[in-house]
């Protein structure tokens, strides 16, 4: 296990995977796409695409298996941030939010209750459009966020 952190992209739905490469790139971390396939091979050593096969978690079961307290998840998975945050990893939404164990809680309780509104009909559970906002505060947290990982190994 290297002390450097490490960023792990769950990349299928992801709309920021050029941004995470940049920043990754910037502060000169190792960064995992992790899919069911689509995402293209990087010929850059330190972006590695990883195609795990077709399954409801096969991607989340491959980022908490590999990854190490101070890594970097980048996910809109509510399930994957709580197991990653049990590992002791940083977690980031797509939208620049940063998930703790203090907000963890409510996420799933919300991720709950919109299921179970889908489900009665009183909601169809569109997700809000992603806007260029959201990717400038991606950008923003994701930065931050590789800084301090950085900084915690000194």
């Amino acid at each position: 296990m290297s002390d450097q952190p490490q960023i792990y992209v769950d990349a299928d739905a992801c709309p920021v995977k050029n941004e995470a490469i940049k920043v990754a790139e910037r502060l000169g971390l190792v960064i995992s796409l992790v899919s069911n396939g689509g995402v293209r091979p990087s010929r850059d050593p330190m972006v590695r695409v990883v195609v795990v096969p077709h399954g409801a978690d096969a991607a989340d079961d491959w980022i908490v298996e590999q990854a190490n307290p101070n890594d970097i998840v980048l996910t809109a998975d509510i399930p994957l941030v709580g197991r990653a945050l049990e590992k002791k990893c940083h977690v980031l939404g797509f939208t620049g939010k940063l998930f703790t164990e203090a907000s963890i809680g409510m996420a799933l309780a919300m991720r709950e209750l919109n299921q179970h509104l889908r489900e009665t009909g009183e909601s169809r559970g569109l997700n809000p459009t992603f806007r260029p906002a959201d990717r400038s505060a991606f950008l923003s947290a994701l930065d931050t966020l590789g800084r301090r990982a950085l900084i915690s190994i000194k």
